[in-house]
Formats: structure tokens, C-alpha cells, sequence
């Protein structure tokens, strides 16, 4: 199909009409709608600016410091309220439950979201709310019933309420975001800059990560913050709640994007030519003015300020949970093993890191979470557990080292070369800490940590990208519209997202029954074999394109 000047001028509005155009559009819309188009018809996002996608990356830097911030201080905070040894479990199995069950539904709804400040945005914004509020409320519950309940069992038992709540909702919040920011940045970027955007993800994840595990060593009861507040949980919460807050607003002002009334309206006008004639370049009708008039038609047809969920015709198509499981077992059988090889690193890394801490402290220093607060044991496992989270500090680094070596390394071993190197080290690393447990040698082996982390955080929406790229590709050679493929980017990013939540319930399950019986030298043996499994399904299960 072909895009000609006479085609182009009976679409839109005469020449005389675009000087009485609205001029007082924002700017934001006016770059969203000015995107290149190609001769094929289909409507490709510009080259963004380094800048732009270091914006869009800080999102992952809040989210993961905030994440360090939990993983150093959720146990302190649950073991000070006086949780029951047996509701940890249940604390640690909900968020994932939920997240499973919804996810899908989640990134299906960001599919067909019609706000008018974009589709994945507003749940972006909605889900960072609420981990505001569960980190709020965990950080601080046990502070805020303490000002408004006297009676101290009363006290006790809601303040255990108030702090798992926190817990669950701030896991589940963060675990769903990470859906819906990788779907934006496929939506708004080109091919190139979506490779470019996935690895500064990992590598601000990484550094997020590492300045959350330094924020939470220190000692901030002896600074005049720690004397201002009434505890280091706060001041905690006051340094991640701003971090996030700062993350959280620069990245939803880093890339404006396409309205899904305003896109689809777009490609209606772009698109439906019926004459065949020289091609006449989009860049001169821009400079004629025709493209921005038209572009303020759409606007105001679409009623912006009007933040619709579906439109009416969507609505009819509405999701029920049961359809939406039908549609992800109905997808291609290469998204399907993707999502298992994803499930299977995930295992792997969470059996690992979940434990890490205490198997620095039981089995790297022989000391004991269960003798007497001022014995050596226990004096000796505490000592563990703060190197151990130094290890930690050292996998978010090499972390965000990693994911700058990807991009070196990816012109020459491809995408499989990466998915299979990155399990590879990880297996073995977690297989010599568990056979040779040594301080400096289990530190050093951390670095491979990181490089698994990296991976997890890029190969696979890499893999999605390409594999949307290719469907594109076809649907265009067969004389389709792009953006008219059933299942959008949301779901399959949902999907993804969906094996976090279902590792982090197989291992609620059945890993803590392994630690009670064999101790915490199982996890790393567990994470060294389950990685291992994965690196052969990486290799001969997952497809590539070439």
C-alpha cells in the first residue's frame, strides 16, 4: 500500500484550516504523534535521545533501592512487632499469589488502556503509589499504632496487621511494575533503542540496588536524623520514599507516549489510501502543516481528559480471568518455553538470595541464629549475615557492570550466548560456594550473581521484542496493519513478569521444609542445580531470531 500526496491531502483538512488549528495543544502530544512512518505503512517510533532512556531508566533504580531497602530491613522489622514464627510463610506466599493470578490481567487492561496520558502510565503511577504506602506502612506501622492504641496487646496484634499488610503490599506493587515499565519502553522506542533501554535497566537496577544495600549498612541512629525521628525504620523510609519519589517522577516525564484512541486514529488517517501514485515524504507534509492540523482534530475528537479504561467497542471484548488464562495457554509455543526458562532462573537466583545472608552466617562462620543473644554463636552468625550482605552490595555492582559488557558482548554471541553464559556461571558459582564454603571465595563468587541478575533483567524481554518485531515483519508482508495482532506487548511482558511471582510460591512451598531439614547449605546446592537445568533449556528449548 502506498502513501501518496493526493491520498494524503483528501485525508486531511484543507490548507486554509490549519492556520485556525488549537495552538494550545501540549507539547508532549505534538512529539508523541509526530513519528516517522515507512513506506510498508507502518507507524515506527523515532530515535530517542540517550538521555531520554537514562530517564526512562530510573524508574528500575527507585524500584530496586526501595527492593535493597526491604530485603535489609523486613526480617528486623517483623522479628520487632512480634511475628509468629508460623505466619512468615503466609507473609511471604500472598504477594506472589496475587501477583500471579493478576498480573495477566494487569497487562492486558495496560493493552487496551485508553487514558489520555498514555496506556501504561497511569498503572505505573498507581502501582508506585502503593508501594509508597506499603513501605509506609511496614517501615512505620508499628510507630503510627503506637500513637493511637495504649493498651499493649491490642498494640501488639495490630501492629503485626499493619506491617504484613505493608510487606504484602509493597511486594506485590513492586513485583507488578516491572510489567508495565518494560511495555512502555517497547512502546515508545525503536528496535535499536529497545536493546539500548534494556540494558541501562540493568544497569541502573544495579546501582539502585547497590546504593540500597549501602543506605541500609549504616548506623543512622547516631546522625541528627536518627535523633530527629523516632527510628532508624524512619529515617530509612524518609531517604527511600524520596529516592523513589524522584525516580518515579522523572521517569513518567522521560518519554511522552501515543494515546491508544490517538494512535489507532493516526494510522486510520495514514493508512487508508485506495490510489496509487508517487510516494510524497511525511517530512513535507509536516512543513506544509497538514500533519499537525490533523493531529489537533484527533485530539479533540479523542475528549482528552477523559481517562477511559476501554472504550466501548473494547468493552464489549472485556477480559474475564478464565478467557485471559486461555489466551496465555493459547500463545505460540516459543513464548510458552521462554516463560519456563525465565521460571527456571528465577528459582535458581531467588533459592540463592532469599537464604544468602543466613547461609553466610550458619555455614561460612559456623555461628547460630538460635543460641543466646550475647554468646560467640550468635555474636559470630550476626557477623555473617552483615558480610553476607556486603556479598550483596558486590552482585548489584557487578550487576551494573554486566549489563554494560552485554552490549559489547552481543554483536559476537548473540542472544543465546548471553541467556546461556549468564545460567552457566551462575550454576557453577552457587555450586563452588556450596562445596567450598570460604569467606574471600564466596565474595568473590558473588560478582556471578550479578551477571545472572543482569541477564534476567534483559535476555528475556529482548527475546519478547524480537519476537513482536518478527510478528510485525509478517503481518505487514501478508498487506496487515502492525498494530492490529490480538495479543499485545503488555501480556506477554505480564506473562513473563508471572514466573517472579510463581518461583517466589514454589519456593515459599517447598524450599523452607528443604533449610529445616538439611539447613541453608541446600539453597545454594538447590540454586546451583536448578540453574544448571536451565542452562540446558536455554540452549535447546528456547527459540531465537536469527
Amino acid at each position: 500500500m502506498t502513501l501518496t500526496k493526493e491520498s494524503f491531502h483528501g485525508a486531511l483538512p484543507p490548507a486554509s484550516e490549519v492556520t485556525k488549528a488549537d495552538m494550545a495543544s501540549t507539547r508532549e502530544k505534538e512529539e508523541a504523534l509526530l513519528q516517522s512512518v515507512t513506506t510498508s505503512g507502518a507507524v515506527v517510533p523515532r530515535k530517542r535521545a540517550v538521555g531520554r532512556l537514562v530517564m526512562h531508566s530510573m524508574a528500575m533504580f527507585g524500584r530496586e533501592f526501595c527492593y535493597a531497602v526491604e530485603a535489609a530491613f523486613v526480617t528486623p522489622v517483623l522479628l520487632s512487632v512480634g511475628l509468629p514464627k508460623n505466619l512468615y510463610s503466609l507473609v511471604w506466599l500472598i504477594s506472589p499469589i496475587l501477583g500471579f493470578v493478576l498480573q495477566p490481567v494487569v497487562g492486558s487492561a495496560s493493552d487496551h488502556c485508553t487514558c489520555s496520558w498514555g496506556r501504561r502510565r497511569p498503572y505505573i503511577l498507581g502501582l508506585g503509589i502503593i508501594m509508597l504506602l506499603g513501605m509506609a506502612l511496614y517501615l512505620n506501622g508499628d510507630v503510627m499504632i503506637s500513637a493511637f492504641i495504649g493498651e499493649r496487646d491490642n498494640r501488639r496484634t495490630w501492629a503485626i496487621v499493619i506491617t504484613m499488610l505493608g510487606v504484602v503490599l509493597f511486594d506485590f506493587a513492586a513485583d507488578f511494575i516491572d510489567g508495565p515499565i518494560k511495555a512502555y519502553l517497547f512502546d515508545v522506542c525503536s528496535h535499536q533503542d529497545k536493546e539500548k533501554g534494556l540494558h541501562y535497566h540493568a544497569l541502573f537496577t544495579g546501582l539502585g540496588g547497590a546504593l540500597g544495600y549501602l543506605t541500609g549498612a549504616m548506623d543512622w541512629g547516631q546522625t541528627v536524623l536518627g535523633y530527629s525521628l523516632a527510628s532508624e525504620f524512619q529515617v530509612i523510609f524518609f531517604f527511600a520514599a524520596l529516592v523513589f519519589l524522584v525516580c518515579l517522577t522523572v521517569h513518567l516525564r522521560s518519554i511522552p507516549e501515543v494515546p491508544l484512541r490517538y494512535k489507532n486514529e493516526e494510522t486510520k488517517i495514514l493508512l487508508e489510501v485506495t490510489e496509487s501514485y508517487k510516494y510524497s515524504t511525511i517530512e513535507e507534509e509536516i512543513k506544509n502543516g497538514y500533519l499537525k492540523s490533523t493531529c489537533t482534530e484527533i485530539k479533540a475528537a479523542a475528549k482528552p481528559g477523559k481517562c477511559a479504561v476501554m472504550s466501548h467497542t473494547e468493552d464489549q471484548r472485556r477480559m474475564t480471568l478464565k478467557s485471559l488464562l486461555k489466551t496465555l495457554l493459547s500463545m505460540p509455543s516459543h513464548y510458552r518455553y521462554l516463560c519456563v526458562s525465565h521460571l527456571f532462573g528465577w528459582m535458581a537466583f531467588l533459592s540463592n538470595m532469599l537464604f544468602f545472608t543466613d547461609f553466610m552466617g550458619q555455614v561460612v562462620y559456623q555461628g547460630s541464629p538460635y543460641a543466646p543473644h550475647n554468646s560467640t554463636l550468635y555474636l559470630t552468625y550476626k557477623t555473617g549475615v552483615e558480610v553476607g550482605c556486603w556479598g550483596l552490595c558486590i552482585n548489584a555492582i557487578s550487576s551494573s557492570v554486566y549489563s554494560y559488557l552485554q552490549k559489547i558482548l552481543l554483536p559476537y554471541i548473540g542472544l543465546k550466548g548471553l541467556y546461556f553464559i549468564g545460567y552457566l556461571l551462575f550454576g557453577l558459582g552457587t555450586g563452588l560456594i556450596g562445596l567450598f564454603p570460604n569467606v574471600y571465595s564466596t565474595l568473590a563468587l558473588c560478582s556471578l550473581f550479578g551477571v545472572m541478575s543482569s541477564t534476567l533483567y534483559t535476555v528475556p524481554f529482548h527475546l519478547i521484542a524480537e519476537y513482536h518485531r518478527e510478528e510485525e515483519s509478517l503481518k505487514l508482508q501478508d498487506g496487515e496493519q502492525a498494530a492490529e495482532h490480538g495479543r499485545g506487548k503488555g501480556i506477554d511482558c505480564a506473562a513473563l513478569t508471572c514466573m517472579v511471582q510463581l518461583a517466589q510460591i514454589i519456593l515459599g512451598v517447598g524450599l523452607g521444609l528443604l533449610v529445616s531439614v538439611a539447613g541453608s547449605a541446600v539453597t545454594v546446592i538447590s540454586a546451583s542445580t536448578v540453574a544448571l537445568i536451565g542452562c540446558c533449556f536455554v540452549a535447546f528449548c528456547v527459540r531465537y531470531v536469527e
